[in-house]
């Protein structure tokens, strides 16, 4: 019935595992039973049919402040893996000098003072290598925790686009809910004056009263001041868009339709299992447990011995015509080796410290695993849910309009009281107002169910991409279109 997930974390020094041990369930309680069908797609918003969010979503990802920095440490991490797998090569340097010198006079070997050599100049030129040879491999430890984090600030960039793509599509969606509860108060507005026109013509043959006049304009009144706090939302969520597209906010426009107008695109979570291996939060924490393990691995080593071996080779002479000649050659060669003694506890401490982080991060690695199934599941059910809501909400809308039409009809006619009416439409614009917050709730729960499953389901490619290769188009910039390197649990010796 259930799965349990391990994660093995071995070094070249020993053959220690670290489980994650984490029970993976077969499927979601609140899933379909066919959890296979309508996988999310990469470019999953198309699936709400709106060109303009589409084109808002693709400009986002090609001019996003967010994305772009993080692009930007992606450049960091990897100039950082190259820094450090430095050690791993012979560092080779070129010498070349001429000097002139002259001894002093006064110390000259005669004392008086009166002696002194002569100018001459000495011409050298050589080459110089130094190497440590990593026979423990600290070093190799050191270049795998460089590259892991590398692959970490990948998964990372993923996590901003994919964050900043919901951003678009939430505030969107918000533009167009606030668009429609303008226009359900401005529908409302106009039939709570026509029926104030009624009570009005009543009022002036004798049949109504001053209070019921007063009623109704106070249901105008009600209904007028709704409209400068929506008008609020739609503005600032238009900024919002602006600032997600890098944009400044007088430069967009949006053409504001209906939620009513969006497509509700199919989706199903799959299997618990392949959630893993698509969340890049779940990939970028796996990444940096396999970085502090091989920091872990680097601390050990440092408990050995490190041997170096250094040499210099290449000519000198006192004239620049006889540098080059077999008697001017001249070279050293020098092996050396270091084992710390008595460091105060700074090398032990350092691996506690490495300890401590490994196990910090496998920790965050089991969290970050448990938040992406729970992420789903509630995903899930506000998915149903909302979608329920809407249906129930769309026959309360339809009885109530239903009400206030037969009321209105009846106020012509004067054979219904004024209180029903007031009743009857009061319930027919909060009606019409709640039915608009269950469909924007509808589609933002639809947008939390594709950020917790990662954004989609890419099928694996051919190429895996490598340290120091960058996205080139904006798909690949923002979207796991493409699988990045994991921790494959076991460092090369």
């Amino acid at each position: 019935m259930i799965a349990a997930l391990t994660l093995p974390l071995a070094g070249c020094l020993s053959n220690e595992i670290i489980p994650a041990a984490i029970d993976l369930p077969k499927a979601y309680k609140a899933g379909p039973r066919n959890p296979d069908a309508a996988l999310p797609s990469v470019v999953w918003w198309r699936g709400f049919r709106s060109r303009e969010l589409t084109d808002l979503i693709e400009e986002a990802l090609t001019s996003n402040f967010d994305v772009a920095v993080a692009v930007a440490r992606i450049v960091q991490a990897d100039a950082q893996s190259r820094i450090v797998g430095a050690t791993l090569l012979p560092i080779v340097d070129l010498h070349g000098s001429a000097v002139r010198s002259v001894s002093s006079r006064t110390t000259g070997s005669g004392g008086g003072g009166g002696g002194g050599s002569s100018p001459r100049t000495t011409y050298s030129t050589s080459l110089s290598a130094s190497y440590e040879i990593d026979f423990w491999g600290k070093n190799r430890a050191a270049l795998r925790s460089a590259e892991e984090l590398a692959v970490a600030s990948r998964f990372d960039r993923e996590v901003v686009a994919l964050t900043t793509v919901v951003s678009v599509a939430n505030s969107y969606f918000l533009v167009l809910a606030a668009h429609d509860r303008l226009q359900i108060a401005r529908n409302n507005i106009e039939a709570a004056d026509r029926v104030y026109n009624l009570i009005k013509q009543r009022f002036d043959v004798g049949t109504a009263s001053a209070l019921d006049v007063a009623q109704q304009e106070s249901v105008v009144a009600q209904q007028r001041a709704t409209i400068p706090p929506l008008e609020q939302i739609l503005r600032q969520n238009i900024a919002t868009l602006a600032v997600l597209i890098g944009r400044t906010p007088e430069s967009v426009r949006i053409r504001a339709g209906s939620m009513s107008q969006i497509a509700i695109p199919p989706v199903t979570p799959g299997l618990p299992s392949d959630l893993i291996a698509q969340r890049p939060d779940i990939r970028s924490a796996e990444a940096q447990l396999g970085s502090v393990n091989a920091d872990v691995h680097n601390a050990r080593a440092q408990f050995f011995p490190s041997i170096t071996i250094t040499g210099e080779g290449g000519y000198a002479s006192a004239a620049l015509r006889t540098l080059v000649r077999p008697e001017s050659v001249f070279f050293s060669l020098a092996g050396g080796l270091l084992q710390p003694v008595l460091e105060g506890g700074r090398i032990a401490g350092n691996f506690d410290l490495q300890k401590g982080r490994q196990d910090e991060f496998l920790q965050v690695y089991r969290r970050s695993i448990v938040n992406g199934f729970a992420d789903v599941e509630r995903a899930l059910i506000a998915v149903q849910q909302t979608a329920r809501r809407v249906q129930l909400q769309r026959a309360v809308v339809d009885s109530t309009r239903r009400a206030f039409e037969i009321s209105e009809t009846r106020l012509r006619e004067g054979t219904i009281d004024l209180i029903t009416v007031l009743n009857t439409q009061t319930a027919l614009f909060q009606a019409q107002d709640v039915l608009a917050q269950a469909q924007l709730d509808r589609l933002t729960a639809i947008v939390s169910l594709f950020q917790a499953l990662g954004g989609g389901w890419p099928k694996p490619p051919d190429d895996k991409p490598k340290v120091g290769e960058l996205p080139r188009t904006p798909q690949e910039i923002s979207f796991p279109v493409q699988e990045l390197p994991r921790f494959q649990g076991r460092w090369p010796r």
